[in-house]
């Protein structure tokens, strides 16, 4: 089976994640991406392997833009500043592209994506953001989770419109990055 003029792998995950962001990650289908680009289901087997394939490439697509979101926000700065920074481009993401931050949160196999350059990436962006802390490695695993939990929590909860309450989210948000910054500060060494 030869590949359709103009359609590469490139194309067929960017049609991928623009659907989604449409219809729902959870409704991707590639008979739906098909006919999106108006091409025949075995057309995109030249492409991807299979539905579980496309959704880890939509995956590794949104890992990308958002490390680049991050990265280009705390370039050139430490501390709290490249804290706040972080948080903010991270959430900004979600908020803006909800379907394709839930393609990041699918199980994928470890062997499969293990040398992944975007997982590489965002891992190195919180290191970076967390030397400033000057924590040791374990230290710095957990302080990690601390903050990948706490920003996928609350922009995955602000977008699904899970804060129904009177106080602005933005006002959380400023007093929830203050109080990790303290955390932070003041991590105890074990």
């Amino acid at each position: 089976m030869s590949p359709r003029v103009g359609l590469t792998r490139e194309r067929v995950v960017i049609a991928a994640a623009e659907l989604a962001d449409e219809i729902g990650f959870e409704k991707l289908t590639l008979s739906a991406l098909a006919r999106r680009l108006g091409v025949k289901d075995p057309s995109l087997y030249v492409h991807v392997r299979n539905l579980h394939d496309l959704r880890v490439r939509v995956a590794m697509l949104a890992s990308v833009e958002l490390n680049d979101r991050i990265g280009a926000a705390v370039a050139g700065r430490a501390g709290k500043d490249a804290l706040v920074a972080f948080a903010n481009a991270y959430r900004g993401y979600v908020l803006e592209y909800p379907e394709r931050y839930a393609a990041t949160q699918i199980r994928m196999d470890p062997a499969e994506v293990a040398d992944e350059p975007a997982l590489l990436r965002g891992i190195e962006l919180t290191a970076a953001v967390l030397r400033g802390y000057q924590l040791g490695e374990s230290e710095g695993l957990d302080a990690g989770r601390l903050l990948r939990s706490t920003f996928h929590g609350f922009a995955t909860l602000e977008a699904g419109g899970g804060f129904a309450h009177s106080r602005a989210t933005d006002e959380s948000w400023a007093r929830i990055l203050d109080a990790l910054h303290t955390s932070l500060s003041e991590w105890p060494a074990y």
